[in-house]
């Protein structure tokens, strides 16, 4: 039994888990949910609920598609680095659905499981563009499993209030430029990523304080 209990953890089939909690760090029916959210007490990700201001859904929202891509990207570069401080990043998703429980969450998995600690520690006693920034430890380490597929595809009918991750992605260029000054800075330095202490790559004008 103890077996077979282990095998569906997490899966539709647990009658007493949420699976969407498992798989996306989230769910819709929140705290009202009829299964457990069970909290992780150690992973390798991170996430920020509703830390990115996405201007699509802002009153009065007068940017153009480019504009927006570049506000986006300056966010991407801003919080990736934040997080480099602490350790090598494998992977950062930001959500662009428009539901309660997805809207601007930003998740960040680390190498690492206590690099996603000390990140979780210090990000919950900072501040981003005026906001008080919280997180937490996720569930959420498979991200194939979180994003919807059909978003890559263009083919998603529910649009921005999916229940799946429809992750925003950032500009190739600043992506390729993020990953490859984070692998120069972990050979410059002859370190084990454990021991990041600072940003891998020159120092963007933040709105973290």
């Amino acid at each position: 039994m103890a077996n077979y209990l282990a095998s569906i953890f997490g899966t539709e089939q647990d009658k007493v888990n949420c699976s969407f909690y498992y798989k996306i760090g989230a769910c819709r029916h929140g705290d009202k949910c009829s299964r457990k959210h069970v909290k992780p007490t150690y992973s390798q990700t991170v996430m920020c609920p509703n830390m990115y201001q996405n201007p699509a859904y802002q009153p009065g929202n007068t940017l153009n598609e480019s504009q927006m891509q570049n506000h986006f990207d300056a966010f991407y570069e801003d919080f990736f680095c934040e997080a480099a401080k602490f350790g090598e990043v494998e992977e950062m998703v930001v959500c662009e659905n428009n539901n309660d429980h997805l809207i601007g969450n930003v998740y960040c998995r680390f190498k690492y499981e206590e690099d996603a600690q000390k990140a979780c520690d210090n990000f919950n006693s900072r501040w981003y563009g005026g906001r008080p920034v919280y997180c937490e430890l996720s569930p959420v380490t498979d991200f194939r499993e979180a994003c919807c597929r059909q978003h890559d595809t263009r083919e998603c009918m529910r649009g921005g209030f999916c229940n799946f991750i429809h992750s925003k992605k950032p500009s190739p260029d600043l992506l390729n430029d993020l990953e490859i000054s984070q692998m120069k800075y972990l050979k410059l330095r002859g370190r084990d990523a454990r021991s990041v202490s600072r940003s891998p790559s020159p120092e963007p004008k933040r709105s973290f304080y």
